[in-house]
């Protein structure tokens, strides 16, 4: 019996065990989640039986990890997609056709997907809408109407899915839309990225005119090397946006002849058409490693090749078994059938093995590795075609005649000629982070050890809470087996020390052998110069890589919202007679006060409304002490009195009192919000939150960094542990963003995702 431990059993307890609609236990063990799985899985096989028991000791000690919506969803009956991402349809330059596509991304979203969205179809901002004697607001508008829409899809329940958002490098708005998230609150439900054709980049290196253009018409001329450099400085700064190689894409993409991309899913392992969807799982190539750490150990590479049949025909059998959000998609998927076989825990594998990640010598085994599952998938691919026939849309001449295909070995294209390929394309890399914890922490996806020890926060049933060591797998088997005092080889090197030419080396090799993309981060040093950050993207671009996401902590991205604690007074806890604790001895009102007035004119209303904060001496500085709001329109009346009572009780408590912002600016509207200043705010006590904000920060209470979103502006979750987003705390020598979940300073970017070391979140699990 698998025993699961420390982390893994809360990963499994949270996300992936079963529970009865009356919330008990369904399932007891690991092992009884594994037979779950392996039991929907089989459906759609001839013998059942037979194959449930294949597929269940595929999964026997962590040995394939199918995706998280698979293990989680398979088996349970419930109306959710087994499918983690998906890339929606094409976006009509037209308004009907832009709420419907707004409308199938809510119903997506709503069973657990995450959405990829081109919005280059969209005719720029101020072009003339005709007929309606307007001009039009631009794609980032109507980008800011789907942020408002996964927010308050969010705020329904437990996180739903991710978004990504693209545009080419030659529309009109790109210029716009590379500067987006420099302005507070907006687009924090995407990611962003900018699709690079190969034409641009020779204009880079030329240092040519680029001229964007929409339709058959230029609206600009700028400088292509400026345009590339101010993309680079938007990365530099804020880590956003990434950059797709999208020519790249589409021309080594297996289906080039009936398809064309645009777009990728959240975390950019999956280029996908319209409506195309992710079919993920995961090698754990920990353990497939024998003798680790001796002089006698090594990759078993045969067990690994006997596995890939049983992976590839769970995988593709998630096709039959899977519900859909929308039509279209469970078309797309059965007319092409496309997987995403991948691996995860390779820089465990490579240290167990005695490599350096990065290393001359870990690069070729990965490439021997990497190009072994390759071959041993595309194989049960072909025998697939030959039991169950080849995906509907495939053409034997015109599959072959592409890039990729026309690099696989003599062998396997005449096979494939002979009998056809039951899935168009059948690898990739995606982020497992979630799953790889699951595992016992090991490494994720291709990515290097992030960090080989940590602590993590973990509730307890008695509402405490506890900060547990978590150690990477691999960390803790060397230890293990050496002992703790033994020093660690140089082989056990992490994500803040290696060289951007490590990270870029084991990128370009894996892609070789990769059919669709891979989610990875290049983690690189504060202090890089600007000049050899550049450097890194042309780099990723000459080594063939399909795209480019990096992570350089900065004064945005590293710290969103900030408290000078020093103003802040602490709440000491007083027992009164009857026994309760309080937390706090109110701050006694002084005879006059000073404070500032607010305007806030709300556009469904037909009067102003009055904002008053009084602030209270405190040293030398100011806290907010009291709120008033004033309105002719009585409509407000009760529920203003009402929250301008309750939230200057709350600042006369003292303490940190900025949470009362987040909490404000998180409340939506299911009527709708407005726009405001060219921003979409999702309701009026949002609109009084950002009021509130500013006059904290005018006064000094808190601080916002420049270019990012206010508090409130990331996803909330449990209220268990929120607090003030992005309190700035070191961890080792490393300063993360906070957790919009458990509030921890222990946020990091991982696989193009972000993922918490304390409680387990993950933006694209």
């Amino acid at each position: 019996m698998e025993i699961l431990t420390g982390i893994s059993q809360e990963i499994w307890d949270m996300k992936y065990r079963f529970r009865a609609p009356g919330g008990e236990h369904a399932e007891q063990s690991i092992e009884e989640s594994w037979d779950r799985v392996a039991r929907a899985l089989a459906v759609p096989e001839a013998d059942p039986e037979h194959w449930t028991c294949e597929f269940r000791a595929a999964m026997e000690g962590f040995q394939f990890l199918p995706a998280g919506r698979i293990l989680a969803g398979a088996g349970t009956d419930r109306s959710v997609t087994l499918f983690n991402c998906f890339v929606m349809g094409v976006i009509p330059d037209d308004m009907g056709g832009i709420f419907e596509h707004l409308r199938e991304a809510a119903l997506t979203m709503q069973q657990g997907g995450g959405i990829g969205y081109d919005f280059s179809t969209l005719r720029p901002a101020g072009a003339p809408v005709r007929g309606v004697g307007a001009d039009a607001s631009g794609p980032l508008s109507f980008m800011d109407v789907w942020d408002a829409m996964c927010r308050t899809i969010m705020s329904a329940g437990s996180r739903r899915g991710a978004m990504m958002a693209t545009l080419r490098c030659d529309h009109p708005d790109i210029e716009d839309f590379i500067s987006a998230k420099r302005q507070a609150d907006r687009l924090r439900m995407f990611n962003l990225s900018v699709l690079v054709t190969d034409a641009f980049m020779e204009a880079v290196d030329a240092d040519v005119p680029w001229d964007l253009v929409f339709g058959d018409k230029v609206f600009k001329t700028v400088g292509a090397r400026d345009l590339w450099d101010r993309i680079m400085q938007a990365t530099y700064d804020y880590a956003e946006p990434g950059v797709i190689f999208i020519d790249r894409i589409n021309q080594r993409n297996n289906l080039h002849y009936c398809e064309h991309i645009q777009a990728t899913n959240p975390c950019g392992e999956q280029p996908l058409p319209p409506y195309g969807a992710c079919d993920l799982g995961s090698f754990n190539l920990t353990r497939f490693v024998r003798n680790p750490f001796t002089a006698e150990a090594r990759f078993d590479l045969g067990a690994v090749e006997r596995l890939v049949p049983t992976a590839v025909r769970m995988l593709d059998n998630v096709v039959e078994v899977s519900a859909f959000p929308l039509e279209a998609q469970r078309q797309e998927a059965l007319a092409k059938r496309r997987i995403g076989l991948g691996v995860t825990g390779l820089a465990d594998a490579l240290i167990m093995c005695g490599m350096r990640y990065g290393s001359v010598e870990a690069v070729a085994a990965t490439r021997r590795w990497m190009a072994a599952i390759q071959r041993s998938a595309y194989r049960a691919s072909i025998d697939l075609a030959q039991e169950k026939g080849a995906f509907p849309l495939f053409d034997r001449d015109a599959y072959l005649a592409g890039e990729s295909v026309a690099a696989l070995e003599p062998a396997l294209r005449s096979a494939i000629a002979k009998h056809g390929m039951r899935n168009a394309l059948v690898t990739s890399i995606a982020p497992t982070g979630t799953i790889s914890l699951l595992a016992g922490n090991v490494s994720s996806g291709i990515e290097p050890v992030f960090r080989y020890e940590y602590s993590r926060s973990v509730l307890l049933t008695d509402g405490r809470r506890e900060q547990r060591s978590v150690a990477d797998y691999a960390w803790s088997q060397y230890r293990e087996i050496h002992g703790a005092d033994t020093a660690l080889p140089e082989t056990f090197v992490d994500a803040q020390t290696l060289a951007p030419e490590d990270h870029l080396a084991m990128q370009a090799a894996v892609q070789d052998y990769v059919d669709s993309s891979i989610s990875k981060t290049i983690n690189l040093p504060a202090e890089i110069s600007f000049d050899s950050f550049k450097d890194v993207y042309r780099r990723a671009y000459v080594l063939g890589c399909k795209g480019c996401t990096t992570y350089r902590p900065n004064d945005v991205t590293g710290s969103v919202l900030s408290v000078d604690m020093s103003s802040v007074r602490a709440a000491p806890e007083l027992e009164g007679d009857d026994g309760v604790v309080y937390m706090a001895q109110p701050l006694e009102r002084p005879e006059s006060l000073g404070g500032s007035t607010y305007k806030l004119v709300w556009p469904d209303s037909d009067h102003a409304i009055y904002i008053t904060v009084n602030d209270i001496a405190d040293g030398d500085r100011r806290r907010p002490f009291e709120v008033f709001i004033n309105s002719k329109n009585m409509e407000h009346y009760a529920w203003t009195v009402a929250l301008t009572r309750m939230i200057s009780a709350v600042f006369r408590r003292g303490g940190d009192v900025s949470f009362v912002v987040e909490e404000l600016k998180a409340v939506f509207d299911p009527r709708g919000g407005q726009w405001m200043d060219g921003k979409y705010v999702p309701s009026l006590l949002a609109a009084i939150g950002g009021v509130i904000e500013r006059h904290m920060i005018d006064i000094g209470f808190i601080t916002l960094s420049a270019g990012f979103g206010p508090v409130g502006s990331e996803p909330q979750g449990s209220q268990e542990g929120d607090g003030l987003l992005g309190l700035q705390k070191a961890v080792g020598e490393t300063a993360h963003r906070q957790c919009p979940k458990c509030g921890a300073a222990s946020l990091i970017r991982q696989e193009g995702c972000d993922a918490c070391l304390s409680c387990g979140y993950s933006k694209c699990a």
